[in-house]
C-alpha cells in the first residue's frame, strides 16, 4: 500500500516535511509513504495549459496521486490559510473535474507551525479544498504548535500525546483506505 505524501512548504528542512517523516514511522508494516518532491516545479494553474499533454510536473503530480492508495498532506499556515503553492497544486490535481485523481481518494491532513496553534486554520481550509475536490477526508486534525521545538534529533515528535495523536490519525487514514474496498488506480504504463 502506498500513501502519497505532500508538504505544503517548499523549504527543504521544513517542520511539515519533518511531520511527514514522523508520520511515516507510524505507518503499519507494508505501507509506504512516498513524499512528492516537486511542489515547486508546478506552474501556476492556467486552463490554457491544462490540455494534453499537461506540463510534465503536473503529469507527475497527477500520476503520483492516482497511483497511491491514500493521501497525507502536511501544511504550514500562511496568513490564516494554506500556502499558495499547495493550493495551486491541488487546483491542478482536481482537474479534470469530476474525474480527477483526487476523486474518492482517502486523505488526511496534519500541520505544523512555529506559532501556538499548529496551523489549525490551514488544516481546516485544506480539508475543505480536498473535500470539494472529491477526496474522502479523515475527520481528524493534528496541530503541532511551536514546531521548532517539537522534534527530537532523530526527527520524531518529542511530546508523547502528539506522537500518539499522529499514530491515531495515520491509523484512521489506513482504515479509510482499507474500508474503501477499491484498489488504487493502476500506474500508467509510462510512470516511473
Amino acid at each position: 500500500m502506498v500513501i502519497f505524501g505532500l508538504s505544503g512548504s517548499l523549504r527543504r528542512a521544513s517542520h511539515n516535511r519533518a511531520l511527514l517523516e514522523a508520520a511515516a514511522r507510524e505507518l503499519p508494516d507494508g505501507v509506504e509513504l512516498r513524499i512528492f518532491e516537486r511542489l515547486g516545479d508546478i506552474p501556476p494553474y492556467n486552463e490554457d495549459l491544462d490540455v494534453e499533454p499537461a506540463p510534465e510536473p503536473v503529469v507527475a503530480l497527477r500520476e503520483a496521486i492516482a497511483s497511491a492508495d491514500g493521501i497525507l498532506i502536511a501544511t504550514p499556515e500562511y496568513n490564516g490559510s494554506i500556502p499558495g503553492q499547495l493550493k495551486n497544486a491541488l487546483d491542478w490535481a482536481s482537474r479534470p473535474f469530476p474525474d480527477s485523481s483526487l476523486k474518492g481518494k482517502p486523505a488526511a491532513v496534519v500541520g505544523a507551525s512555529m506559532g501556538l496553534f499548529g496551523a489549525l486554520w490551514a488544516q481546516a481550509e485544506l480539508r475543505k479544498v480536498l473535500t470539494t475536490s472529491g477526496a474522502k477526508v479523515v475527520d481528524r486534525e493534528l496541530p503541532i504548535g511551536t514546531a521548532h521545538e517539537a522534534f527530537d534529533p532523530e526527527g520524531g515528535l518529542i511530546d508523547t500525546d502528539q506522537r500518539k495523536a499522529l499514530a491515531e490519525l495515520v491509523a484512521d487514514l489506513h482504515q479509510s483506505v482499507n474500508s474503501d474496498g477499491a484498489p488504487a488506480s493502476p500506474k500508467p504504463d509510462h510512470a516511473a
